[in-house]
């Protein structure tokens, strides 16, 4: 398979909302409970494509976030820590030389997306979140506000938000 559409139509991958296609492949059977009393399934996990101009937009998450790097372009994912007000790029890739990894974590609560930076290509990748993802638990970002907070780095800001 050598094009984004087919990944998308092998793998059954839908339009996620904060941009590129996902599908969930596991969710544990078992459950924890939060600190603040929330039921979460112990890990869940995606596929998630991004395509070339079709970034997966700024977004929190009150979980960690593995990533894991399978095929495709270099994948760019953007993280502004919000106690630091720092920006750090983690490059999910084939080439270690290059100084892409093949997987990685975003800490919960950091704010993060991701995006191809050539042109007219894309990247596949699973995401492995723990204690497991609830739509409850996502905080999709509005470009305003996080130019008003973090104004050096309107750029990527800009480039990730609607």
């Amino acid at each position: 398979m050598s094009t984004a559409n087919d990944w998308i139509n092998r793998l059954q991958l839908e339009p996620h909302p904060e941009g590129g296609f996902f599908r969930q492949t596991m969710k544990s059977d078992e459950t924890i409970t939060t600190a603040d009393g929330r039921n979460r399934a112990r890990y869940t996990s995606i596929h998630f494509l991004v395509r070339s101009g079709e970034p997966s937009r700024l977004h929190r998450l009150e979980s960690d976030e593995m990533w894991y790097y399978h095929t495709g372009a270099p994948l760019d994912v953007h993280m502004i820590h919000p106690d630091s007000g720092s920006h750090d790029i983690l490059t999910l890739g084939p080439n270690p030389a290059d100084g892409e990894v093949l997987q990685g974590v975003v800490p919960k609560g950091v704010i993060f997306g991701a995006e191809i930076r050539t042109p007219e290509q894309f990247a596949l990748v699973s995401c492995v979140v723990v204690p497991g993802f609830d739509f409850a638990d996502f905080e999709l970002l509005a470009r305003d506000e996080l130019t008003a907070a973090y104004p050096e780095h309107r750029e990527v800001i800009e480039r990730l938000t609607w």
